[in-house]
């Protein structure tokens, strides 16, 4: 006898409860806004030997780049 479940409505219900639970207040735009300046801050302040190591780890996919909707390769 095959078991299976249909894990649909408990999906949706996971859903409305993440979208609850964010609140009135978040924004979704101005959240991406933010994970970009936080990124951008987060790699500002490398030196030459630095920033040689960050382009090697984007390049090999271990770190993402700098494009829009980026995510590391591996």
């Amino acid at each position: 006898m095959p078991f299976a479940i249909d894990l649909t409505f408990e999906e949706a219900h996971r859903r409305a409860e993440v979208v609850a639970a964010l609140g009135p207040d978040w924004g979704p735009v101005a959240a991406l806004r933010d994970e970009e300046a936080a990124y951008a801050l987060l790699y500002s302040g490398l030196d030459a030997d630095q920033r040689r190591t960050y382009d090697m780890l984007v390049a090999a996919g271990v770190l993402p780049g700098g494009e829009p909707g980026r995510a590391a390769a591996h």
